[in-house]
């Protein structure tokens, strides 16, 4: 189970947050001893990552900026928090692949 903390002095105190499998690790180094392959990263869900989750754009703000639809950065912001979420609890390896065809 999760603690959380009030910030501040004014309200009431949050409730705790079930978390149903807790972490092993605290910190983040990839296992490179695991006989498990690299999780591969698309160039494109890294950008559409950056873009809303880093720069905080709207999906059809960052949709714009690449050139595709919302519902085009929606798949690819699904597919790149999966697989993030995957290296992080599984702790394998991130590997951005940056010679993907644009035509695939």
């Amino acid at each position: 189970m999760g603690w959380r903390h009030r910030h501040g002095q004014r309200g009431r105190n949050p409730k705790p947050i079930n978390i149903e499998k807790p972490l092993n690790n605290t910190n983040f180094t990839p296992n490179k001893q695991t006989n498990q392959p690299p999780i591969l990263l698309e160039l494109a869900e890294v950008e559409a990552q950056r873009l809303v989750d880093l720069e905080g754009l709207s999906q059809e703000e960052a949709g714009i900026k690449m050139g595709v639809s919302r519902g085009t950065v929606w798949r690819l912001l699904q597919s790149a928090r999966k697989k993030t979420v995957q290296a992080l609890t599984e702790g394998r390896m991130l590997q951005i692949d940056f010679h993907q065809n644009k035509d695939e």
